[in-house]
């Protein structure tokens, strides 16, 4: 569905509310969150997530595809395509350099009964996000995810919001291709022990260092908050406690950073087992 009428006037009630979503209080209430840019939107489309609105901007847009993904919006997703002026996107735009295209999405609910449809068996890779803090890291910790071609993320305890617009733009997206679940910590580990699944955790008093860790088979890779790490519940019920060496003046490695030397080292072992 889409509109003819153009948005120009920056003290519209709906620019206002766009605006508004920028807050977690309103987005909880709400229960609706922003999607901005064009990878962001397309990989949203892609998997039919529902929309509410595409607000749109073409004198902002940076290619040709943009009209083509706006039609996909409406017949794939449901969204109303309401075009704007440019001070009118400007202003709720939270990127820098803006495209042209951003949308507005419920919430979804996504526990862990979206990974039972997934592999749990000798090749099934997992990744438990415990408590992150920063909206980039837990963004970018969904891209490299992605990447990894892990079976799902377990988002437990979170202090950042899952739907934070700053997560979307560092996940590019991904967090819409990656089967995400979220749940407290007594939920995930009780599933994963049902399911046979190891329990690996990272931790920079580990004497095991990663590369010399067996990271095959159905296993769960635990990743801590960047302040204060993995909690005792997790430690507690890992089977097993991994570490980077550190050569440097420094203790530990930004989390997503260290969440990717995992995963690339267990993509790298099964491949070659």
């Amino acid at each position: 569905m889409s509109t003819d009428e153009m948005i120009t006037s920056l003290q519209n009630p709906r620019v206002k509310q766009v605006v508004r979503l920028r807050d977690r209080r309103d987005r909880d209430r709400e229960s609706k969150f922003l999607i901005e840019g064009y990878r962001e939107l397309s990989r949203a489309v892609a998997v039919s997530q529902p929309l509410s609105e595409v607000y749109c901007c073409p004198d902002l847009y940076l290619g040709s595809n943009e009209p083509g993904l706006l039609r996909d919006a409406t017949n794939q997703c449901g969204a109303e395509i309401q075009p704007v002026t440019e001070d009118v996107f400007r202003k709720i735009s939270y990127r820098d350099r803006p495209d042209g295209l951003i949308a507005v999405a419920p919430v979804p609910e996504w526990g862990l009964g979206r990974l039972e449809g997934g592999d749990c068996g000798e090749t099934a890779l997992y990744l438990v996000a415990q408590a992150i803090e920063k909206p980039g890291n837990l963004g970018t910790i969904l891209r490299t995810a992605d990447a990894a071609g892990v079976d799902g993320v377990v988002v437990v305890d979170r202090c950042t919001d899952l739907y934070n617009p700053n997560v979307v733009r560092a996940s590019v997206g991904t967090l819409f291709t990656v089967p995400i679940a979220e749940a407290t910590s007594d939920e995930a580990l009780e599933w994963f022990r049902q399911r046979g699944v190891r329990l690996i955790a990272t931790s920079p008093d580990a004497k095991k260092h990663y590369n010399d860790a067996d990271l095959s088979g159905p296993l769960a890779i635990i990743m801590g908050s960047e302040q204060y790490g993995l909690d005792e519940r997790w430690l507690e019920n890992t089977d097993e406690q991994i570490s980077i060496p550190m050569v440097g003046q420094a203790d530990s490695l930004n989390v997503a950073t260290t969440t990717a030397i995992v995963l690339f080292e267990a993509l790298r072992q099964r491949r070659s087992g």
